[in-house]
């Protein structure tokens, strides 16, 4: 079962989503930390944020929509309260970082690597440049690719780019990633959507829009896996939608090494684990020795 990331040593592919399993300690009663690959912790800042007004969730068919705004509770609060907790784990911690600036990226993340227990760095460039117009990171490659250099030069952690699905070329946001110096990709981040109250005809959320997760993404988010995996040598980390070991296993065929579960866990806090266990029965009942075999598996 055990994968490689760069320098990355996971024991199983089955890895948390950031923003859906808080800080580890949350999912602790129900689920045995020991036993994942890693846990990707909520985004961190420098400083902390209450994120947006409610209402910022909702459900929707086959999937959930959210506008929290990137609530935390900065970066040093992390690292002196819940950091801890996980340190008496045998388990990969991967710590998302974003900013609003590439000077804060580089901030939270020298912080990091700094700090023991961090195994990984999970840059999210899903996020608005300030400093150009609100405009998201991860919507031009030029910024990708500067925003992961700079990190890479004040880390010697593993580093992770976690890249947006609201783009025309999801290769080239891909490479530009790799070219950064990134150990590994991540996709897909949620799609922008947005849900009306047709009697207050009103928006659902206090945003007006918000991040679309849960099994309606999974076919596009299983393409853009597809897709970057045949662009990139570095390993692909594939999200969106996954709520069974069928479905981590579409990813992996697909060319995901690894797969992050998120919206999963608020329905069936043990999904994690349900998919780990259905996942050493696919290989059983297929005689698959490594769960390398299946990666990039898929024949047209």
């Amino acid at each position: 079962m055990g994968v490689e990331i760069g320098s990355l040593r996971l024991k199983n592919p089955v890895m948390t989503a950031s923003g859906t399993f808080g800080y580890g300690e949350e999912y602790a009663p129900y689920v045995d930390l020991n036993r994942l690959g890693a846990i990707v912790v909520k985004g961190l800042s420098w400083k902390p944020r209450l994120g947006n007004p409610p209402p910022r969730i909702m459900e929707t068919p086959a999937g959930m929509l959210n506008a929290i705004g990137l609530q935390n509770i900065g970066v040093k609060a992390f690292i002196s309260g819940k950091l801890p907790f996980l340190r008496n784990f045998d388990v990969a911690v991967v710590a998302n970082v974003y900013g609003e600036t590439v000077e804060e990226y580089l901030r939270v993340c020298e912080l990091l690597t700094a700090t023991s227990g961090i195994h990984a760095l999970e840059i999210n460039v899903s996020c608005p440049n300030v400093k150009k117009g609100g405009v998201a990171f991860g919507t031009d490659p030029e910024m990708i690719a500067e925003v992961t250099g700079r990190a890479r030069g004040v880390t010697d952690l593993p580093l992770l780019v976690k890249l947006s699905p609201n783009v025309t070329d999801i290769t080239a946001m891909a490479a530009a990633a790799e070219s950064g110096g990134a150990d590994g990709i991540c996709l897909i981040n949620t799609l922008t959507g947005m849900s009306v109250d047709v009697e207050r005809r009103v928006p659902h959320l206090k945003n007006i829009t918000g991040g679309l997760s849960g099994p309606a993404i999974k076919p596009v988010a299983v393409r853009m896996v597809w897709e970057a995996a045949r662009t990139v040598k570095i390993p692909v980390i594939g999200i969106g939608g996954i709520m069974t070991a069928a479905d981590a296993l579409e990813f992996i065929i697909a060319g995901a090494t690894a797969v992050q579960v998120g919206t999963a866990n608020f329905v069936n806090p043990k999904a994690t684990l349900e998919i780990l266990s259905g996942l050493g029965a696919y290989m059983n009942r297929h005689g698959v020795g490594s769960i390398k075999e299946l990666v990039g598996s898929l024949t047209t």
